[in-house]
């Protein structure tokens, strides 16, 4: 699938996924593409914990009981250092929402689904509890969960606004 296709597919998934196995070799290029993104002044303050043990991931089900989440095959936890790295300014949100949608890019190319967790991280000390689980070292911070698997069900990228209500040359709106 190349990259346009791959953009005009991807949609958040929120259901169950089958069965399917998600290879350690499909996370591997998976995470590369976070990787890979652009990071504010090549601090590359974003970190990744792939998570592939069913043991686990149950024990994380249990903490986000979500369909997506109790039948994903795998999980990929963005991972950030908040500190500052230029001017006293931190770029971690930013690092990691580049590393994020390259690997949602990923995810749909290789014919997987997933859904950008974050909001949900930041009620009831879920991402707290989460980065336990994961051995987060203390002043680190988890703010994107992925969950991955096959999708049970088919699913399609929400309708967009057009070109012309959100983006113009030269001059905010038009």
């Amino acid at each position: 699938m190349d990259l346009f296709e791959a953009i005009e597919k991807r949609y958040s998934y929120r259901g169950a996924f089958t069965g399917a196995p998600v290879p350690r070799e499909d996370l591997v290029k998976i995470v590369q593409a976070g990787i890979q993104a652009p990071s504010g002044n090549n601090e590359q303050v974003a970190s990744f914990v792939i998570v592939d043990d069913p043991k686990l991931l149950a024990q994380i089900a249990e903490i986000l009981d979500r369909p997506v989440c109790n039948t994903a095959r795998a999980m990929i936890a963005c991972v950030a250092d908040p500190r500052p790295i230029l001017r006293e300014t931190s770029f971690a949100a930013e690092d990691c929402a580049a590393s994020v949608e390259n690997m949602l890019l990923a995810i749909t190319a290789l014919g997987y689904a997933t859904v950008w967790l974050d909001g949900v991280l930041r009620r009831d000390n879920i991402a707290q509890r989460i980065s336990q689980l994961l051995g987060v070292p203390p002043g680190l911070k988890l703010r994107i969960l992925l969950p991955v698997g096959v999708a049970a069900e088919p699913g399609k990228q929400k309708e967009k606004l057009p070109f012309d209500q959100r983006a113009w040359f030269n001059k905010h709106g038009g």
